[in-house]
């Protein structure tokens, strides 16, 4: 009888914000789950009980029955964890989620190896959908490459090879895209207090200002004082941040940007 991909038995180690998003909608497509790994019992538990999974909070009873490792630490644990990682893993396949670290990390320590990064921006409170995340993938192998790619098409559409380099470059691209921009948001949302007002006055801009760059290109969605640098208008922002010194100095470089970036070729 011919194996599904679902078939493939997967260990999750770590059970953060990533992880969770993904262990479940895996999950939700007839994955099997069998155990999760973290360093604290109410997240392993938590995760764990979503997917009916054992769990554990040490390293040395992950299961090693497992055909999938699925990796998703912050960057730092998981270099400083990789050694007991790996320990007694076998000939099964090691993967990591994240966008900023190299496969090559894996060298000399896993035999099958390889990423599976889907770039999103994941928080525990707040399902996604994952028919519309792309997915980034690579190994070491061109076998494992396309069994990354079958698990990852059945959540998603959008499924791709990509090299480390690239997907370091993704990962910058979406610091700028996401975390820069919810930063603004944030400082937003403190400017709007200080005046009483409520930052859910700005969901239709945000709203708007999202669906713009689906039909153009960035640069041609761009509007507001700093595009054709009316002086007047930003030496009055500038004014009315005389108490907030480093907005008052963000407000300045980004619009000296965004003047530079419209007149360049």
């Amino acid at each position: 009888m011919k194996r599904s991909v679902q078939d493939t038995p997967i260990v999750f180690i770590g059970a953060g914000n990533l992880a969770t998003n993904l262990a479940k909608a895996l999950y939700r497509n007839g994955f099997r789950i069998v155990q999760v790994y973290s360093r604290t019992t109410d997240a392993a538990r938590t995760l764990a009980q979503a997917v009916e999974a054992e769990y554990t909070t040490e390293l040395s009873e992950v299961s090693k029955e497992a055909r999938l490792y699925i990796v998703s630490l912050k960057d730092d644990a998981f270099v400083e964890l990789l050694p007991e990682i790996v320990a007694g893993k076998g000939d099964a396949l090691l993967v990591h989620t994240a966008g900023s670290i190299p496969m090559s990390i894996w060298d000399g320590r896993a035999s099958r190896y390889g990423v599976f990064y889907p770039m999103q921006t994941f928080s525990k409170q707040r399902a996604v959908d994952f028919h519309a995340i792309p997915f980034f993938v690579e190994s070491n192998s061109p076998e494992d490459t396309e069994l990354l790619k079958a698990v990852a098409s059945v959540l998603s559409e959008k499924v791709y090879e990509a090299t480390s380099e690239q997907r370091r470059s993704l990962h910058l691209a979406a610091v700028f895209t996401c975390n820069f921009a919810n930063h603004m948001y944030a400082l937003a949302a403190d400017l709007l207090k200080k005046y009483n007002l409520p930052f859910d006055v700005m969901l239709p801009l945000i709203d708007e200002t999202a669906r713009k760059v689906h039909e153009l290109e960035p640069k041609q969605a761009q509007t507001g004082p700093a595009v054709r640098y009316d002086e007047n208008v930003i030496n009055k922002h500038v004014e009315m941040l005389a108490d907030e010194p480093e907005m008052q100095e963000l407000y300045r470089l980004i619009s000296e940007n965004i003047h530079h970036l419209q007149n360049k070729q």
